[in-house]
């Protein structure tokens, strides 16, 4: 092989490659615009998160299931026509840093932990917002 075609071997490769990270492909699916799924559920089954109980300690995943908070079966699908004009994923990340804004009929402000903001860093927050989109 001459130097000329493995150059030209190696910058097809590194084309090919970058046009599967622009397209989404090779990340096994679990990271999305947002943040990394799994990272976001390993995050919800946590039952300690800094020193206030984990999501799953008053939310369900059954759906019908209350807790404490609503169920959260099925957010994902809820969360596109929640608020008039507001996308799912800012529903839903509006939903963990300011918990009382929009309260869900039928629970009550002030019940969910209102520190998300100042505990959760940014990643954490983005995280559990892609956990929470794959809930449909």
């Amino acid at each position: 092989m001459t130097k000329k075609h493995l150059i030209s071997v190696v910058l097809m490769a590194l084309l090919f490659s970058l046009a599967l990270v622009a397209c989404g492909g090779g990340g096994g699916g679990e990271t999305s615009a947002v943040g990394d799924a799994k990272a976001g559920e390993a995050l919800f089954n946590e039952a300690i998160i800094d020193v206030q109980p984990g999501c799953n300690t008053c939310h369900s995943l059954t759906p019908d299931t209350v807790v404490v908070g609503p169920s959260l079966a099925g957010v994902a699908t809820r969360a596109e026509t929640r608020i008039s004009g507001m996308s799912a994923e800012d529903y839903i990340r509006e939903s963990i840093l300011h918990p009382d804004n929009y309260v869900v009929e039928g629970f009550t402000a002030g019940v969910m932990v209102q520190v998300w903001e100042e505990t959760l860093t940014p990643e954490q927050v983005d995280n559990l917002t892609a956990y929470l989109l794959t809930l449909k």
